[in-house]
């Protein structure tokens, strides 16, 4: 079954004669009325009841029109919509982002690109670093924000800013008056720490790893404020960037005197993968708004 042929049907079906439908179509009526059969042949039933020069739809031919008629509208709808994905004026963009930007920088980001672009819509993705480069091969997503990631030939990453990472105390911690510490003083701490594919993680069991310490863990939990909060409650301590939105009257924050303790934000995207007009104004946006 080819698509004109159903085109060519909803017109006969409406005028129910196949000689003006012809002339409407602008093909010949020997045309159309063998399009017509193949059409019946293909169905497996007559759609038409023929009463010399005029046809009248059948019960076949009156289900057919209505589902024709739906294929049409959907066709159309569907074919509206990729315009609109087309327009970078609308269009859908799919971010993905670490739960440690949810609180305060991702919001901020997205009010501020629409209002200047308020047709375009958004989904969010919220995972650890680890799944999100997953959903971002599989195609689930446009682009992430993400913690600085391995060597990979299918992703490109652009940084966009640093973070410091801080060890982070109970307020009443011996520690809590020190100004800094090196990693060597905190070896026989126990710690609280975020679950491994976070990106936090990821830098902590770097650093751990190259100062040659083996961490007491007593806690992995998913959500930075949790981690906080198992941290005020003199549970264990932390390293963690300053985050926004998090109660920090009741922990403090101690520079660690060690080399790279940071985090790069960045954001990354499939190379070569075909992105909407909108996407990539959206992408634009991004990097101009942290780098210039």
């Amino acid at each position: 079954m080819e698509w004109q042929q159903i085109e060519y049907f909803r017109v006969v079906a409406r005028m129910q004669h196949i000689t003006n439908a012809a002339e409407v179509l602008s093909i010949s009526q020997p045309a159309l009325s063998r399009s017509m059969a193949k059409l019946e042949e293909e169905l497996g039933v007559p759609l038409f009841e023929r009463q010399g020069r005029t046809i009248k739809l059948n019960e076949y031919g009156q289900l057919f029109l209505e589902r024709a008629d739906r294929i049409i509208k959907e066709f159309q709808e569907v074919k509206q919509e990729i315009q609109d994905l087309l327009d970078p004026e609308y269009g859908e963009i799919c971010l993905g982002f670490m739960p440690t930007l949810g609180t305060y920088l991702i919001p901020n980001l997205v009010r501020s690109f629409q209002a200047d672009y308020p047709n375009v819509k958004f989904q969010f993705k919220q995972n650890g670093n680890d799944l999100l480069l997953k959903q971002l091969e599989a195609g689930e997503i446009d682009f992430c924000l993400v913690s600085s990631i391995a060597d990979n030939k299918q992703i490109e990453w652009t940084q966009l800013w640093n973070e410091e990472l801080f060890l982070i105390v109970p307020s009443d911690h011996p520690l809590s008056r020190h100004e800094s510490v090196t990693l060597q003083e905190i070896a026989k701490e126990t710690f609280v720490l975020l679950e491994k594919g976070n990106g936090i993680r990821g830098i902590t069991d770097r650093l751990f790893d190259e100062a040659g310490i083996s961490p007491e863990i007593t806690f992995e939990g998913e959500e930075i404020h949790t981690i906080v909060a198992f941290v005020a409650a003199g549970l264990g301590v932390t390293l963690i960037p300053e985050f926004k939105g998090i109660d920090w009257t009741r922990v403090s924050r101690i520079r660690i005197r060690s080399s790279n303790v940071q985090r790069a934000i960045g954001l990354a995207s499939v190379k070569g993968r075909y992105v909407s007009p909108a996407a990539k104004r959206f992408q634009r946006f991004v990097t101009d708004y942290f780098i210039k």
